[in-house]
C-alpha cells in the first residue's frame, strides 16, 4: 500500500509558501508507518520545532491500474475521506535550500492521520467543500473546484509512472491556511459539513 501526496495543488497554498504554481502534478510518497487511524493522537516529533497541519481530501484506489486514461479514472476509486499531511516546515525548508529530498520532513511516523471513509459518489457528481477547525476555529477552507489538477488528472498522471494498487491512498493537496501546531491543539476535518477526522496534538 502506497500513500501518494500531491503538492501545491491549490494556488493559494503555493502562494502562501512563496512556491511556484506547478504545470504538472507534483507528488511524493509517505510510508504506511505515517498513518494514524481511528482519531489517534499525533505526537510532535523531536526533530522539528515547526510542524504544520495540511488538511487534504483523500481518495482510496479500488482496482489495479497503470497508464490509466483520464476518462476512465472515475472507475478507480469509490471511497474518500479527509487526511492530514503533517509537515516539519523547518526541516523541509532546510532540505529545499540544500537540494535534498523531503522525506525527513514529510514521511515521519504519524505524519498522515486518516479519517473515516465515506462514499465518493458526491465527489464524482460535483465539487465539494471541506474545512479544518483548529481548537474550534476555522483555520482552512477548501473547495475541490479550486484544485489546479483534478482527481482524474492526478490518477491518470501518477499511473504513468507507477502502478496503482488496491488500497493505495492519494492525498490530493491542501488549500491555504496551514499553520504551526502546538501541544494540546484539537484538529477537526470536515467534508461537506460532515466530521470525518479528529486529531489531538501531543
Amino acid at each position: 500500500m502506497k500513500i501518494i501526496c500531491i503538492g501545491r495543488n491549490y494556488a493559494d497554498h503555493a502562494k502562501e509558501l512563496n512556491n511556484a504554481v506547478p504545470t504538472s502534478p507534483l507528488f511524493f510518497l509517505k510510508p504506511d508507518t505515517s498513518l494514524l487511524r481511528n482519531n489517534a493522537p499525533f505526537f510532535i516529533p523531536n526533530h522539528s520545532n515547526d510542524v504544520h497541519h495540511e488538511l487534504e481530501l483523500v481518495i482510496k484506489i479500488n482496482r489495479l491500474g497503470k497508464h490509466i486514461e483520464e476518462r476512465f479514472a472515475h472507475k478507480y476509486y469509490s471511497e474518500m475521506t479527509m487526511g492530514l499531511d503533517f509537515t516539519a516546515r523547518d526541516v523541509q525548508q532546510n532540505c529545499k535550500k540544500n537540494g535534498l529530498p523531503w522525506e525527513i520532513a514529510k514521511a515521519f511516523d504519524g505524519s498522515a492521520p486518516l479519517g473515516k471513509f465515506v462514499s465518493a459518489e458526491p465527489l464524482k457528481n460535483g465539487d465539494l467543500k471541506f474545512e479544518l477547525l483548529k481548537n474550534g476555529n476555522l483555520q482552512q477552507s477548501g473547495d475541490t473546484r479550486d484544485m489546479i489538477f483534478s482527481i482524474h488528472q492526478i490518477i491518470s498522471y501518477i499511473s504513468k509512472f507507477m502502478t496503482l494498487k488496491i488500497g493505495d491512498l492519494i492525498y490530493t493537496g491542501t488549500p491555504a491556511g496551514v499553520s504551526k501546531v502546538e501541544k494540546g491543539d484539537i484538529l477537526v476535518g470536515k467534508l461537506d459539513r460532515q466530521e470525518l477526522l479528529s486529531c489531538k496534538v501531543l
